[in-house]
């Protein structure tokens, strides 16, 4: 079974064994209660690495109030089997004392790109993302770490921040893996009841409706938002916070398709808030 470590001194010293011996880290950074698509990235990973790290830590930073930190999931020894079964090295399951002081006096905030999408509800959610994946990289200093194009806005967040802060990491997005109907896997889906489940397909059919007029050559986003918007009104119990067709450079919403952009939604099913995307560039 896979060693689960709790201090950052042991990461570090481990770490620094593997380094001494010229083997290369890959890093996994999770909230735990892993499911496939966490283990995609492990095996992603181990494909590219000597040694992979998987960080299972729920971080409260991210969190803003009324949200579900208390609620979220957590099994480590779950997540134990699925990060053996993966191909993992260690495990990192750090309590909060241990990643945060008490007194703490820094944060990071990260403008412009932060702002739009999942920003608009969640105005403190990407400054603690940049917290402590900026605390993971120090902590382990990987020669790769692995994101799930799921969490898309996140991913774009964390290249933004590697490049801006001149990080020594290389970001490495891997595709979302589904379930049989479509639905993105997130250790969420496990607060949906029977029915809601069954309405959460909406969510992939919706963006599959805006993904075909896209490859057909409809480059109008209003045109592309409306059908999206259209399939997730025959479900009822989708509730859309947003759907949006946005620069990948700026993450600002855009009227016509050029280049890479992401279009990306998130919708509540129930109490859930469910969110999912595509990548898109034109070929011209």
């Amino acid at each position: 079974m896979v060693e689960v470590v709790e201090t950052i001194q042991q990461v570090r010293d481990q770490v620094a064994q593997w380094c001494r011996e010229g083997l290369t880290v890959g890093l996994v950074p999770t909230m735990g209660y892993l499911h496939e698509g966490h283990q995609s990235l492990i095996r992603k990973a181990a494909s590219d690495n000597d040694r992979v790290v998987v960080s299972v830590f729920v971080n409260p930073t991210q969190f803003g109030v009324g949200e579900d930190l208390e609620s979220y999931p957590r099994d480590i020894e779950h997540d134990k089997a699925a990060c053996d079964e993966a191909g993992a090295s260690l495990i990192f399951h750090p309590s909060v004392d241990e990643m945060y002081y008490a007194d703490r006096s820094t944060t990071i905030h990260m403008a412009d790109i932060s702002e739009e999408l999942c920003g608009k509800s969640r105005p403190i959610h990407f400054d603690g993302v940049c917290l402590v994946v900026n605390k993971l990289f120090n902590i382990v200093q990987p020669d790769r770490a692995y994101f799930g194009q799921k969490d898309a806005q996140q991913l774009l967040v964390v290249r933004r921040m590697v490049r801006d802060l001149n990080i020594n990491v290389e970001v490495v997005g891997c595709p979302i893996i589904r379930e049989d109907d479509g639905l993105a896997k997130s250790s969420r889906n496990t607060y949906l009841n029977t029915e809601e489940r069954k309405a959460a397909s909406v969510l992939y059919r919706a963006l599959q409706a805006g993904k075909r007029l896209c490859e057909t050559g409809e480059y109008n986003a209003n045109v592309i938002r409306a059908a999206i918007a259209k399939v997730l009104t025959e479900e009822p119990l989708a509730d859309p916070e947003y759907i949006e067709i946005v620069s990948t450079d700026t993450v600002k919403p855009v009227d016509r398709i050029e280049g890479e952009v992401l279009c990306a939604l998130a919708v509540r099913i129930g109490k859930t808030r469910l969110i999912d995307n595509f990548f898109f560039t034109t070929n011209n």
